[in-house]
């Protein structure tokens, strides 16, 4: 990869050298995230691990940078009109934020379905919420018609020169703090994120290698690449990065700039997140883990080399993350559901009780079933799960029980 060329895209070189500018100026109401070594995880990939805490600016994630970027470029006429965007989160509340701070109108097109804790959100930072379209791509037509219905300037999450310069500040944040870095990894969804940077990148080192990664459910950016047709669809964990169709610009720039972008499925994403949560008490949204994700699919590409990645963001619903760490506690071999036999008479689940408690083991809840069950009538079962220290301590306590002389059917974990 060489330096890269700006003047294919109108605009671009201008929007960098201003943003940058700007940046070595100091953003207001920018945070300069901190650039963590993440030794743990690290380990586990057999790499040096750098993450980008994105998800300590104001609203949670990156987006803020490229909506400053792109609401700091505005003139005077255009700020006294206003601005629309459309989104359901993350660009929604940048936007709003920094719409506000700088005396802008700001309308905010959301679809249908958006939880309504991100709408009063929005609505809490200072936008107008409009409710409309039963998708992103809808809500944004209605974005485009406000626009030209009331001349109000439209703001694209990831589409526009501005808003990718805004998001190239990350990476000239990262190799002022980490200059020897080999490898940048970036989430991709409609690839505002890693086309900038890449730019921020390759501007300082154009030999380090950029590498995507995107929810292995929606590979827009990676049919776009390849010319391929791989199905689009269904619920994913990274919904933030959920694109049916990358931008006509940043599909350019990816092309150009990326040496590739690879697919991450729903159980790396998951653990990503579990990983960043329990060994860098961090939180993560799914979008904003789908770098680590990437990496836990194809961990040999990143062995013996210094990687960063960037946690874009930690927007995450509460009960979503409360049943991503159960199933992390299961799979850990930290919680088990046991099944065991038992003779329907007084006494026996203060047995069983006693067995795993002499090993140290937590009962988390019971459940008797004496109807549901093609047993014999004197016999019954019982569901009890169990929570260990690990998952050897977990089969010290199963040992016990059968050792007890109980008949132990299942063991999920």
């Amino acid at each position: 990869m060489t330096q890269p060329d700006h003047s294919a895209i109108p605009g671009l070189e201008a929007a960098l050298a201003q943003v940058w500018r700007w940046h070595d100026e100091g953003l207001a109401g920018i945070v300069r995230t901190p650039f963590v070594r993440a030794d743990r995880i690290g380990e586990t990939l057999g790499c040096e691990l750098w993450v980008k805490l994105e998800t300590l600016q104001h609203t949670g994630s990156f987006k803020e940078r490229g909506a400053l970027a792109r609401l700091m470029s505005l003139t005077d006429a255009e700020r006294q009109s206003g601005v629309v965007a459309a989104s359901a989160g993350n660009h929604a509340q940048g936007v709003a934020r920094h719409a506000a701070r700088l005396g802008v109108r700001a309308v905010i097109v959301m679809p249908r379905g958006t939880p309504i804790v991100k709408v009063q959100k929005t609505e809490g930072l200072g936008a107008e919420v409009v409710i409309a379209g039963e998708t992103f791509d809808e809500a944004q037509d209605r974005a485009v018609r406000l626009s030209a219905e009331q001349g109000l300037v439209l703001i694209h999450p990831f589409d526009d020169p501005w808003v990718i310069a805004g998001q190239s500040t990350i990476a000239r944040e990262m190799l002022q703090d980490q200059g020897d870095l080999d490898v940048i990894v970036s989430p991709v969804g409609g690839g505002g994120l890693i086309s900038g940077l890449a730019l921020g990148a390759r501007a300082a080192r154009p030999d380090i290698t950029v590498i995507g990664v995107q929810a292995g459910l929606y590979p827009s950016m990676v049919n776009a690449l390849d010319g391929g047709a791989r199905e689009m669809g269904g619920s994913t964990l990274a919904e933030g990065i959920a694109v049916k169709a990358p931008g006509r610009i940043t599909a350019a720039l990816v092309r150009a700039l990326a040496d590739d972008v690879i697919l991450a499925g729903e159980p790396a994403l998951e653990r990503a997140l579990y990983l960043y949560l329990t060994e860098m008490k961090v939180l993560a949204e799914g979008a904003g883990a789908a770098g680590l994700a990437g990496m836990l699919e194809q961990p040999e590409r990143f062995a013996g080399r210094k990687v960063a990645t960037v946690l874009c963001g930690g927007n995450i619903d509460t009960r979503l993350l409360s049943s991503i760490l159960l199933r992390g506690l299961v799979r850990s071999g930290r919680l088990a559901r046991l099944r065991i036999e038992l003779i329907d008479v007084p006494g026996q689940l203060v047995k069983v009780s006693t067995v795993i408690a002499d090993e140290q083991g937590n009962v988390i809840d019971v459940a008797y079933h004496r109807v549901f069950s093609d047993l014999p009538a004197k016999v019954t079962y019982i569901d009890i799960s169990v929570e260990a220290h690990d998952r050897a301590h977990m089969e010290r306590i199963l040992a016990a029980v059968r050792g007890a002389g109980f008949k132990v059917e299942t063991a999920a974990y």
